[in-house]
């Protein structure tokens, strides 16, 4: 019986995720690169996890409610970490089509930024194993992703390619060029 319940639970998780997502898909993406359907999100455990935690969290400060000032203090603190990882998965993305793309974040107006704007690129090997890949634009400002976060590697070569189209430059020209070692862009030190 227990079981059913837990499975129960978790269905009812990932259903409240999909439909909180595809929600704020529709209130608040309404630009030319939210529905070309080419995007980099947050990893989807981000959503589920903040949706688990947010769970976790009420039911920790309804039992506190009883008389264990702990267990509310604690529910609280896993709520706001569950909430936080959700508006994280929600808010955050980088929308993308031919000719430009579009970094969301949280508490931030969404910037268009064209690819001939991309004037290097850094790479950071994090202990994990996954990298970092931080882009520079010409007005100072840097884009970062996540080698695990979902649709990196296709936004990379579009990028890669409308910036060829956009600066005139040929594939051959750029030796720098090797997505096998995740470099598209000129080296910072190159610039």
């Amino acid at each position: 019986m227990q079981a059913i319940v837990i499975l129960i639970i978790a269905a009812l998780v990932f259903l409240i995720c999909r439909v909180v997502d595809k929600l704020f898909s529709k209130l608040f993406r309404s630009k030319a690169q939210h529905r070309s359907g080419m995007a980099i999100r947050a990893s989807k455990r981000y959503g589920i996890f903040g949706v688990m935690f947010s769970v976790l969290g009420i039911l920790g400060i309804i039992t506190g409610c009883t008389g264990e000032s702990v267990l509310t203090w604690a529910g609280l603190v896993v709520l706001l970490m569950g909430i936080a990882l959700a508006v994280h998965y929600l808010s955050f993305g980088i929308f993308y089509d031919g000719e430009s793309f579009l970094l969301c974040r949280f508490g931030r107006k969404s910037q268009e930024h064209r690819y001939d704007e991309i004037v290097s690129q850094k790479l950071y090997v994090l202990t994990g194993g996954s990298t970092v890949i931080e882009l520079t634009l010409k007005d100072g400002s840097t884009v970062s992703v996540q080698s695990t976060m979902d649709g990196v590697y296709p936004f990379m070569d579009t990028a890669f390619a409308g910036w060829c189209m956009e600066t005139g430059r040929k594939i051959e020209d750029c030796d720098f060029y090797d997505p096998s070692k995740s470099w598209w862009f000129p080296h910072e030190e190159e610039v």
